[in-house]
């Protein structure tokens, strides 16, 4: 299987860029089931970079139900290291208007236990260090990449994310802005984690389509407004993550690529040959079968 490096996880438009050639399809499994979609890999800025449509193909699976671990399972047998996630967020800040475009420093899990969130269940233990959820570094990539477009763009934010797939109530969105929340949306959370503990530079570039509903003045958030300014905001995205990944050194080394280098708690004696191979894209640099 071709080995790959970087990846996006957006929509399924990304891969159909002009500026994307050579392109191929691949389909992994994993043990925990197939990905969202195949993952489309193609020549960017002369690197291969792997495309993996986080809802499906034709937007079919919510934001309760998409498979994140298979997601990020099978892009760590390809050998990611680097993930450019992009999502469409509802902003909480007057300053952080429509159009704008945000690069979260911060992560408040709001969801409600229905997703699986972590490769460490039961048979072997690992608690992995998420103080600062994204990538410092490969943000800073990112957030250059967007300012090369001139469009506005922030380079910090909390991001929270609810559990979906309906909207919040207004007591809902002022309680998430007196917590400081800055960006509000629905699918960071368990991925960002998930891609921690498969020892993978992550960071999110968030697209702001609406005011949610706390806003009194603008127009409450809805399908029709996020789709229509994401798609208004397509060629800067595709301008970004280009600029992204034109800027990647594929061989630099970061913090997280390192996550779970103290993180076990379990003996290496205890785990099974099941579980080991199960877990192998993950840990097989610490633990030999």
């Amino acid at each position: 299987m071709e080995k790959v490096s970087i990846a996006i996880i957006g929509g399924s438009g990304l891969y159909d860029m002009a500026m994307i050639s050579d392109k191929t399809t691949v389909n992994i499994f994993t043990p925990y089931g197939v990905p969202s979609s195949e993952i489309g890999i193609g020549t960017l800025r002369g690197k291969r970079v792997a495309f993996l449509s986080r809802h499906g193909r034709g937007h079919v699976l919510t934001p309760s139900t998409i498979p994140y671990r298979a997601n990020i399972h099978a892009l760590k047998q390809l050998g990611v290291k680097f993930v450019i996630s992009l999502s469409a967020c509802g902003s909480l800040r007057e300053d952080y208007a429509p159009s704008h475009i945000v690069i979260p420093d911060q992560l408040v899990d709001f969801t409600k236990g229905l997703r699986d969130r972590t490769f460490f269940e039961q048979g072997f233990v690992a608690h992995v260090g998420v103080a600062d959820p994204f990538c410092p570094q490969l943000s800073k990539i990112c957030y250059d990449a967007v300012v090369k477009t001139g469009a506005t763009v922030h380079d910090s934010g909390t991001y929270i994310t609810i559990e979906g797939p309906r909207f919040s109530t207004k007591a809902e969105s002022n309680i998430y802005r007196q917590w400081g929340c800055s960006i509000i949306g629905m699918t960071t959370s368990p991925e960002a984690f998930l891609a921690r503990e498969a020892e993978m530079s992550y960071c999110v570039m968030a697209h702001i389509t609406d005011y949610d509903v706390w806003h009194e003045t603008e127009a409450p958030v809805s399908v029709e407004l996020v789709v229509k300014t994401f798609e208004h905001n397509l060629r800067i995205t595709q301008e970004a993550v280009a600029n992204a990944v034109d800027a990647i050194d594929e061989h630099a080394d970061y913090p997280a690529h390192h996550a779970l280098a103290n993180a076990f708690a379990t003996p290496a004696n205890r785990l099974s040959p099941e579980l080991h191979q199960k877990l192998a894209p993950i840990i097989g640099k610490y633990f030999h079968a």
